[in-house]
């Protein structure tokens, strides 16, 4: 009785305390995603949440909307956050590439090598080249806050056999979404590019429409994939699956500048959350996919730079075909380029 006693106590005191927040709230941000509690992004967003109203001493409430409850799509939500209905909204770079083609920049293949480099990058000054590009191309009222991950990173499966090196790709048709970059780099590694909504994946498995994906782990295991047949998964990690977290410009500026610093830590609190949650829930994916039969195969360094350079036309044609894709690419290349060497500088030093 006494211990029932005390959490009901203790519960509405927690209640009352978020009601008396909220009262004396002086903002307040509505943040989507369109996605679910399962989701990157709903760890992000939670920390977020915890992070902007402790540290604002509830000047600022966060109020959480996870599905389409505010928006249904890339577009109509990032018009959202333009005309200010939508504060915070969280997309892929196929999401956003409607309104910002050149941050499909994040799915060009085999430019970030691993999660140290790709968080380092994504924690610099390529972030905020992609910002001042994107409020620009907003009029000032779409604002990158930050880059995280949703998903860990890309791999190639299929149903047919081992993919050890490009040439096991020669015509396998590969599932990918209704988009020109996806499709020129299947073709630049010898599949057939297949575009089919992500609801209908499963059932193509099974039918042979398509023969192979290229999805994060937690996603393949997530749907049942090896249900359908999906059997085979090369870790080549061909890209890191960005998520990109804008913002209104116009409710951030509207904030005073100490409000907007807390803001500004909440995304990296978020950014952070986002880069170890895929890390933690992949583990009990790749377990889950040997456990049932599935082959994984890690390539070679050799095997993996030949994928490299047998996806190397990919660059050319997003340069030459993707608005300001030159800039984000030179963008991406140089930031790799500096943490590649001040993170093997580092290593240096530690190995001693």
């Amino acid at each position: 009785m006494l211990k029932t006693a005390l959490k009901t106590a203790a519960v509405a005191a927690l209640l009352s305390a978020t009601a008396l927040s909220a009262a004396a709230a002086d903002y307040t941000i509505r943040a989507t995603a369109n996605s679910n509690e399962n989701d990157e992004d709903y760890d992000g967003l939670v920390v977020f949440k915890n992070y902007v109203e402790a540290a604002s001493n509830g000047a600022i409430e966060v109020e959480l909307f996870i599905g389409t409850q505010l928006c249904s799509n890339g577009a109509e939500c990032l018009q959202g956050v333009a005309d200010g209905s939508i504060d915070v909204y969280i997309s892929t770079s196929g999401g956003a590439s409607g309104l910002f083609p050149y941050v499909q920049v994040l799915d060009l293949p085999y430019l970030m090598a691993d999660d140290r480099v790709a968080e380092h990058v994504l924690s610099g000054d390529f972030t905020r080249t992609i910002r001042d590009m994107a409020l620009e191309d907003s009029g000032d009222t779409i604002r990158l806050m930050t880059i995280g991950n949703t998903g860990g990173w890309r791999n190639f499966a299929n149903t047919k056999r081992r993919v050890a090196e490009p040439g096991d790709m020669a015509g396998l048709k590969i599932r990918t979404v209704v988009a020109d970059l996806p499709q020129e780099l299947v073709k630049a590694l010898g599949a057939s590019p297949t575009p089919i909504p992500w609801p209908e994946l499963f059932t193509s498995f099974q039918t042979g429409v398509v023969e192979g994906s290229k999805n994060g782990i937690t996603d393949i295991m997530g749907m049942k994939f090896p249900d359908a047949g999906l059997q085979y998964v090369t870790l080549d990690g061909h890209a890191y699956m960005g998520a990109l977290w804008w913002m209104s410009n116009e409710t951030f500026v509207a904030m005073p500048e100490d409000m907007r610093q807390v803001v500004v830590d909440g995304f990296y609190a978020l950014q952070q959350a986002t880069f170890a949650s895929p890390k933690r829930k992949s583990i009990a994916a790749y377990q889950e996919f040997v456990e049932g039969g599935g082959d994984l195969y890690v390539p070679t360094p050799d095997q993996k730079a030949a994928f490299k350079d047998a996806a190397s036309p990919v660059y050319d044609w997003f340069k030459a075909n993707v608005t300001k894709g030159d800039a984000a690419f030179t963008a991406l290349t140089e930031a790799v380029a500096a943490a590649e060497t001040e993170i093997n500088a580092a290593r240096m030093k530690d190995l001693k």
